[in-house]
């Protein structure tokens, strides 16, 4: 049996993340860990891997209790191994040499092709890259696993691959993920804790079923307020009457009086929990708009590989006012090289086949944020769209990028950061088309769901890639899916994604 108990845990940055965190998760325990971007979530898995110190309290885990922690990034002393090299050099050295065989079997539970056990891991994919860091972890058979953002980079197979894999292998053990993916998050915990700087709160419920639980709470808590600041308002317009009248009259005992029901709404006011606030920034589009029917048209464009490898033709197809196009298809099928291809039509170079109205205004953003130049600070970007100091920082501060770190370089900024960056930018270029590749890849859930509200209140012309299943049903209006090297709109995308999940049982 394995448990880790978390004894009055708080931590503070620079502000404080969390306080008073009291919970024990023990065998069986999947935990889901949401909060916004930046309000503490890889503080705490940090600290419960024993790499950090928290600021107050006491992390307890059962004797020998050996925890895993999967981290968001490759280091980079392993982007010249291979992959199966890669996961060999995570067991004891004591044992690498005749113990190899347990990568081998580590890489077999995430089904890993022949073929890419000796390929180097700066040549995998995201997605890969991700499950490596998983199998390097899963190879020493920890009694415990931490999770940081597993799905980024996932495409939609390997996102049901990573759910299968969880639920058989891990249902026995503890387990903490940090994830904004709501669907992954209800597919693979059963409990979840809202990590808050004033009070957090932990349900024994998957996410979506503690999220209205915690809605249900804090609108008791906002009521409660409401009451007792009006209670201590009411006390102190009491005392400033019985102050008036006990000096008009010359009464020490209504004076006294006044001063008892002050100290009395003081300590109301002070008791008084205070109401949450999302603080991860936020996010806002923008339509300049067109009076065009027709936005794009392709006449049977065929889509290649950057070396000219033939990946699947367009037909004929048009994009109409309105439309939100959420573009389906396996890794490597081409989605993100035709969204480079419209990009470059739309932007003015040559692209045989593709008619562009001339009223289009482009907003691109891709998974690079190849559009943010790393040397450059938010506030010369965002000036770059002739925004003054002022309003400049202001509309940064809002984004969720307080003074200190606009005149940051972007490449010392978080993933999260420069998503919201990309997407400030985008609303600033004023488009009326938006191109978006995997515009959610880093963005926090209340970044996401304002993401999607803004895209149906914009109601702009959005060509969209996304492997999130939330944001897909949400957003999209047509569906085409790339397949057998074809382009083919399907009705929804329910079907498909029901296909993908079977192909991984």
């Amino acid at each position: 049996m394995g448990s880790i108990s978390l004894r009055n845990v708080s931590l503070t940055a620079s502000v404080p993340l969390f306080r008073d965190l009291n919970l024990v998760i023990a065998d069986g325990d999947r935990v889901g860990l949401v909060a916004g971007n930046g309000n503490g979530k890889t503080s705490l898995l940090r600290c419960i891997a024993g790499q950090a110190e928290p600021s107050g309290g006491d992390i307890v885990c059962s004797r020998g209790l050996q925890i895993g922690y999967v981290k968001q990034d490759v280091p980079k002393h392993l982007l010249d191994l291979t992959l199966h090299e890669s996961v060999r050099q995570a067991l004891p050295p004591e044992v690498r040499d005749f113990e190899s065989w347990r990568a081998d079997v580590a890489l077999d539970d995430f089904q890993t092709p022949d073929e890419l056990r000796q390929r180097q891991v700066r040549a995998l994919s995201g997605g890969w890259q991700r499950l490596l860091l998983i199998a390097r972890i899963w190879v020493n058979q920890p009694d415990a696993l931490l999770l940081d953002e597993p799905t980024n980079h996932l495409d939609l197979g390997k996102l049901y691959q990573l759910e299968a894999w969880l639920n058989a292998s891990t249902r026995n053990m503890p387990v903490i993920v940090a994830s904004h993916d709501r669907e992954f998050l209800d597919a693979c915990t059963n409990r979840t804790l809202f990590l808050r700087p004033e009070q957090s709160r932990y349900f024994a419920l998957p996410f979506s079923e503690a999220r209205r639980a915690l809605a249900e709470e804090d609108a008791a808590d906002a009521s409660k307020a409401e009451r007792e600041l009006k209670e201590a308002k009411q006390l102190r317009r009491q005392a400033a009457k019985l102050t008036n009248i006990g000096i008009n009259s010359g009464s020490d005992l209504l004076t006294v009086k006044a001063k008892y029901l002050k100290e009395r709404a003081a300590r109301i006011e002070a008791a008084t929990t205070a109401v949450h606030r999302e603080q991860s920034g936020d996010i806002r589009l923008a339509n300049s708009g067109t009076h065009a029917k027709v936005l794009l048209a392709l006449d049977d464009i065929e889509v290649a590989t950057p070396a000219g490898e033939p990946l699947f033709q367009t037909g004929r197809m048009h994009v109409f006012l309105g439309d939100r196009i959420v573009l389906l298809g396996r890794n490597g099928s081409g989605k993100s090289q035709f969204v480079r291809l419209l990009h470059v039509a739309i932007t003015g170079g040559e692209v045989p086949g593709v008619k562009v109205t001339p009223s289009v205004a482009l907003g691109y953003l891709d998974q690079e944020m190849s559009q943010l130049d790393s040397r450059r600070t938010p506030a010369e970007i965002i000036g770059h769209y002739g925004v003054g100091d002022g309003r400049g920082r202001a509309l940064l501060a809002a984004a969720g990028f307080p003074i200190e770190r606009q005149g940051q370089p972007v490449a010392q900024l978080s993933p999260g950061q420069k998503a919201r960056l990309g997407l400030l930018a985008l609303r600033l270029s004023a488009p009326n088309f938006y191109l978006l590749d995997e515009p959610t890849n880093h963005v926090d859930i209340a970044g996401r769901e304002r993401l999607e509200e803004e895209l149906l209140t914009q109601e702009a012309t959005s060509i969209l890639v996304s492997h999130d299943r939330s944001f897909i049903r949400n957003v999209g209006t047509r569906f085409l899916l790339i397949e057998g090297r074809r382009l083919r709109e399907i009705e929804g995308p329910e079907a498909w994604l029901q296909e993908v999940a079977q192909l991984q049982l």
